[in-house]
């Protein structure tokens, strides 16, 4: 890769330097890294120069950070049993990584990514163990004890490594919450993530710790509530595509909708925060060709990517995805071969140019937020209890006003009455959501 763009340092930054405050801070951007070798199969056929030349493309395009995909199965294909070649891949990739300059959040319970199921065969919910039914990846005491080991000898390996970011629960769990795989309720879905967080925090304490949770917990009432997801973890996590999210049924791709609903998630998100210094980090975005048209990807990119930033309550952003998809690979959706910033041949693409120059733009004069005095009033809770599809009871009237030229901020009901907590916001008019 060329140097013009090597526009980061390479320098880490320490966890402290993670959450900036309100309206200022370190910005960071990022990519979800997808190596252009046998893609996450990669794990059980390791290759340390590819990962190492990935790493450099995307430092290249001046990224601070990665969010990398453990597949679960590949990992830990026994309930007792963690892989320590799994392990030792893991390390070498951080050494990579520490060459490259990059900052690398794990996810590690990934049954899911990419449109396609990767539970391990011991998760299943009709696993017997014994005369034990244990197959419930968020109820059953057998199973999360197994999901403990996992977190336990990942620690050990890379916890002490200068560039472990912090742990990921898992790729959009939610996905896993269903009546035919691992049913749950939201109590038990919200106990398990609160307990599983705080175990991060015990044997990784300092670090940046999320739940990679998608969009149907912001959109529905169903699995994780939108109160446990704004509330645990280090930061409030969105997915925001306008393909999943519901945005292109309702929108053309160029209307205000599509290009402020990661600064809808992001408001809505903050609206359930209980502090108000904590951040939310758009841990996915991206958009296709064939979604958009190809002309118009950059222009949709650095409209969206302003417009996050400019509700001043990022943490940082990372783009789905780093690299294009090698179609040797099969069995996925036509979609995810073409997500990359950079091509193939580790060149960057259009969108991949457009976002290292709004990533050094951004970092080097990041603009004031929004005053957002006006505030929509949501209830709490009230939205579908369904997975799917994305209800819009709350998002709806929000784009209204974005189409009237307001930048609205979001309120709850329950809060609504709290004049110490308006005035703390900025925030003087009020409009209920009706119907």
């Amino acid at each position: 890769m060329g140097s013009a763009l090597a526009i980061a340092s390479r320098t880490p930054l320490t966890a402290n330097a993670l959450v900036p405050s309100p309206g200022g801070g370190a910005l960071r951007f990022g990519v979800n890294f997808v190596p252009r070798k046998r893609w996450w199969y990669c794990w059980l056929d390791w290759d340390q120069q590819a990962i190492a030349d990935d790493l450099s493309g995307v430092a290249d395009l001046g990224m601070d950070h990665i969010r990398i995909q453990c597949l679960w199965p590949h990992f830990q294909p026994g309930i007792s049993t963690v892989s320590d070649r799994a392990l030792a891949n893991l390390r070498s990739l951080l050494d990579a990584a520490d060459t490259a300059g990059l900052d690398v959040e794990i996810t590690v319970l990934n049954g899911w990514m990419s449109g396609s199921s990767f539970m391990p065969p011991w998760v299943a919910p009709l696993a017997d163990f014994g005369n034990q039914k244990a197959g419930n990846m968020f109820t059953s005491a057998a199973v999360i004890e197994a999901e403990k080991l996992l977190f336990r000898r990942i620690a050990e390996t890379i916890g002490g490594h200068r560039r472990f970011l912090g742990f990921d629960l898992g790729n959009e769990l939610g996905v896993l919450q269903n009546p035919n795989s691992n049913p749950v309720s939201t109590i038990e879905a919200d106990a398990w993530a609160t307990q599983m967080l705080r175990y991060c925090d015990e044997i990784a304490p300092n670090k940046f710790h999320v739940n990679g949770v998608d969009h149907v917990h912001w959109f529905n009432d169903f699995g994780f509530s939108r109160e446990q997801i704004a509330t645990t973890g280090h930061a409030s996590v969105v997915h925001s595509y306008v393909v999943f999210d519901g945005v292109l049924e309702r929108y053309k791709y160029s209307d205000p909708a599509s290009l402020h609903l990661a600064e809808y998630e992001i408001e809505l998100a903050y609206a359930y925060h209980a502090d108000p210094n904590r951040r939310v980090w758009v841990e996915e975005t991206g958009i296709a060709p064939g979604e958009v048209p190809e002309s118009y990807l950059p222009e949709f990119m650095g409209h969206s990517v302003r417009n996050m930033v400019a509700t001043g309550k990022a943490w940082g952003i990372t783009w789905w995805c780093s690299h294009d998809m090698d179609p040797a690979i099969k069995g996925f959706d036509k979609m995810e071969y073409v997500l990359g910033l950079l091509d193939l041949q580790n060149k960057p693409k259009p969108m991949g140019r457009k976002f290292a120059e709004l990533a050094a733009e951004l970092r080097r004069s990041r603009p004031e937020p929004a005053q957002r005095k006006t505030a929509l009033v949501i209830p709490d809770r009230g939205l579908s209890t369904k997975p799917w599809p994305p209800d819009w009871k709350f998002a709806s009237p929000y784009m209204k006003l974005i189409d009237r030229g307001i930048s609205p901020a979001i309120v709850l009901e329950s809060r609504s009455k709290d004049e110490d907590y308006l005035r703390s916001r900025g925030i003087s008019d009020l409009i209920p959501l009706r119907g």
